[in-house]
């Protein structure tokens, strides 16, 4: 039986399991397309701070984003990421708008229209790796493979303050600890697209694993899913 509409390989899980580097390097090695939902809410924060939008107001932050042009395209292990025509993805990882996405994040009407863009890409591009927090259960139910990661509360506090050093930031741990715990309860209790294992994800747990070796795990299920050609 031909299997219809684009292929797609979701992965799930809360901050710091290493979500985004593992989902650009299956990408690179499976030769699809990578997805990174993380970007398009930092393009909708960016395109309404700019545009001075009230970020309290969805209905503010809905109407920039109908008179925005947003486009998303697939390079390499990256997503360039224009916002009328602008090539904002540098722009968008300024630490200073990362506390603001959340909140344009948990607005129903953004991720319904964003869900809407994510499937568009992924018609686009005909085989996505795309990672985020509901993309096995909201985005992409029908998936063909899920993957849903995890990772020791502890091991991702390490591997946030080893991010912001390397950054030039000094975070202690306790506070890390306090903050993924904090966030995490968040995800799972929103009412939109809360954080959670689809049904048929295959769960793995990054603690005591590279990047590498959580690819060579993906790319053997991948594969044993999907035909090569």
């Amino acid at each position: 039986m031909t299997r219809r509409g684009p292929l797609v390989v979701t992965i799930d899980g809360p901050a710091g399991v290493g979500k985004s580097t593992v989902a650009s390097r299956l990408a690179s090695r499976l030769g699809w397309a990578y997805l990174d939902t993380g970007a398009m809410y930092r393009a909708v924060t960016w395109a309404a701070l700019n545009k001075g939008a009230d970020l309290d107001r969805p209905e503010a932050v809905m109407e920039v984003i109908e008179r925005t042009a947003f486009a998303c395209e697939a390079d390499g292990e990256t997503m360039r990421v224009r916002v009328d025509g602008v090539d904002v993805s540098e722009a968008i990882r300024d630490p200073q708008l990362t506390g603001r996405v959340r909140q344009v994040a948990s607005m129903p009407a953004v991720r319904e229209r964003l869900v809407a863009m994510q499937r568009a890409f992924a018609a686009r591009q005909g085989r996505i790796v795309t990672e985020g927090r509901d993309q096995g259960t909201v985005a992409f139910p029908e998936a063909v493979c899920k993957f849903f990661l995890t990772a020791a509360v502890e091991e991702r506090a390490r591997r946030r303050q080893e991010q912001l050093a390397q950054a030039g930031r000094s975070v202690s741990r306790e506070q890390l600890r306090e903050d993924i715990e904090r966030r995490d309860a968040s995800d799972c209790q929103r009412t939109v697209g809360p954080l959670r294992p689809a049904p048929d994800a295959l769960g793995v747990d990054t603690t005591d694993l590279t990047a590498d070796q959580v690819v060579d795990v993906m790319v053997e299920q991948v594969r044993a899913r999907v035909s090569p050609d």
